[in-house]
């Protein structure tokens, strides 16, 4: 499922072997000099790829009613969709979604199979006739994993499993399991785990016959003091558990939450304007990133190869400062438990003042892509009802995509911008058209500022934009664009001031 022309270094983890990654080079990326010590996203790529999971060695499940409470081990599949509404072309498309997903976590797909059906079925989601023809699919291919091409409710999930003998993972489980595998720093752990919780609470089941955890069975009888009843079923003890475990988790991430505000605080005090990078996962946001700003962050051709949002500060053209941040990627269906759980990091995009928009110019439908980061943005929400926050779409892969895909692109998307971060194509005109939708100092000011006071020159320089500079016998003469706040420290030094009007260019 993987494309080998796309413009990220490599290729899918599925597709990856114990001799593509070597200790200086990675297959795809330039060679580094001798000396040069290889970058964070490198390393990381070096120990995803240290481990191979071994085809034939699988552990067999005793009871499969438990398999919700043990940790996904995806290894040879056969994927189930519903083709429900839409074009065969966009059912088929989300099934080889589906099977990147599969892919992504670490699983061998067999078979894909596409029903139609006006809805799924709400007992067995493709229905009781499908079911047995899906179990000699099964039986024939040798697959122990069934995954579902959307969310199950509790009772379609035990009917499959009851009737396959099989596990049985829905979409949203196979995303919170990558999610799991990709998660790096403590408070996308956080998020991952608190996602995972809530997915799972509604799935509980009990364990046959032994439920009561209390020793002494109906009241009255001679269990000893302390133990008459009938005691604290296991489900019951899961749930209260799993609760305790999502309150901890929620402060925790609130905590983690507080310092993010903190610093996203300072940078607005200091009037640094902020971009957010998003887009459709895998469309090369991080490698966007690199090409802008030499961030040395993971670049990888898989799905959700990184969750952690990253920030780094670039300076345009014409000096001025900014922050970029890279956000996790979206995908259609997006699980509403990880939008919730992420809504700290995601909140980046509300309070930025320029989304970056990118679209993978080589996915056969990038339209679809758009419309899916669209609708994640709009649950979101932003948090200035009063403000739109202005987007910018970059159409990203041009050299993996086709002439005509991209006249196709240029048609549908006219104001969108084509590069290429794999080859560098595109990306000095991105940083201009970047720097030209920045929001600009809102105050002209001239002043003669005294050379003891070097420090507001180099502030004007850093923060502002300076129009003119002269240096003269008293003093540095200069007329800029500032914010307020150094407005006011040059107030003192003004020769004349005024609120700006149109952009100086």
């Amino acid at each position: 499922m993987s494309n080998p022309e796309r413009g990220d270094v490599l290729t899918s983890q599925a597709d990856l072997s114990a001799e593509s990654v070597d200790s200086t080079v990675l297959d795809g990326a330039a060679p580094r000099r001798p000396g040069e010590l290889p970058s964070t996203g490198e390393l990381e790529l070096e120990a995803r790829a240290s481990l191979r999971r071994v085809a034939g060695l699988s552990t067999e499940l005793s009871d499969i009613t438990e398999v919700e409470n043990r940790q996904l081990r995806l290894e040879r599949v056969v994927l189930v969709g519903v083709w429900t509404e839409g074009t065969a072309a966009q059912s088929e498309a989300s099934l080889e979604e589906l099977a990147r997903l599969a892919e992504t976590a670490g699983s061998t797909v067999l078979e894909g199979v596409v029903q139609r059906r006006s809805r799924p079925d709400p007992a067995t989601y493709i229905g009781s006739g499908k079911v047995r023809e899906l179990f000699d699919i099964v039986v024939s291919s040798g697959a122990d994993t069934v995954v579902c091409d959307g969310e199950l409710s509790p009772g379609q999930l035990r009917q499959l499993e009851d009737k396959l003998k099989v596990k049985v993972v829905d979409r949203t489980a196979l995303i919170l399991d990558i999610f799991a595998q990709h998660a790096r720093s403590k408070e996308g752990k956080a998020q991952v785990e608190l996602a995972q919780l809530q997915y799972l609470i509604p799935r509980l089941r009990g364990w046959g016959e032994s439920l009561s955890r209390q020793a002494g069975g109906r009241a009255g009888s001679n269990g000893g003091v302390g133990l008459r009843g009938p005691g604290e079923t296991k489900l019951e003890i899961d749930r209260r558990r799993i609760g305790k475990r999502v309150a901890k988790l929620r402060r925790e991430i609130a905590a983690m939450d507080t310092i993010r505000e903190t610093k996203r605080g300072r940078r607005k005090a200091n009037d640094v304007p902020s971009v957010a990078i998003v887009g459709y996962t895998n469309a090369g946001k991080s490698s966007l990133l690199n090409a802008i700003t030499d961030a040395g962050v993971l670049v990888e051709d898989a799905l959700f190869a990184t969750l952690d949002p990253t920030t780094r500060r670039a300076v345009t053209p014409d000096g001025r400062a900014y922050t970029l941040t890279d956000t996790v990627g979206f995908v259609r269906h997006l699980p509403h438990q990880l939008v919730d759980a992420f809504r700290s990091t995601l909140d980046e995009t509300a309070d930025a003042d320029l989304l970056l928009h990118v679209v993978d110019g080589s996915d056969p439908a990038p339209e679809e892509q758009v419309q899916a980061v669209r609708e994640v943005l709009a649950e979101i929400g932003s948090k200035r009802s009063d403000t739109v926050v202005p987007e910018l779409i970059v159409i990203n892969k041009s050299d993996a995509a086709g002439e005509v895909s991209l006249a196709r692109l240029r048609h549908l998307l006219p104001d969108a911008h084509v590069v290429s971060a794999h080859s560098g194509a595109g990306v000095e005109k991105l940083i201009a058209a970047l720097a030209d939708r920045l929001p600009r100092p809102d105050t002209l000011v001239d002043v003669l500022v005294p050379y003891a006071r070097g420090e507001l020159v180099a502030r004007a320089h850093a923060d502002g934009e300076i129009l003119t500079e002269e240096h003269t016998a008293d003093g540095t003469r200069l007329c800029a664009r500032v914010h307020a706040d150094l407005a006011g420290a040059l107030q003192p030094y003004r020769m004349s001031a005024e609120p700006a009007g149109d952009p100086v260019r």
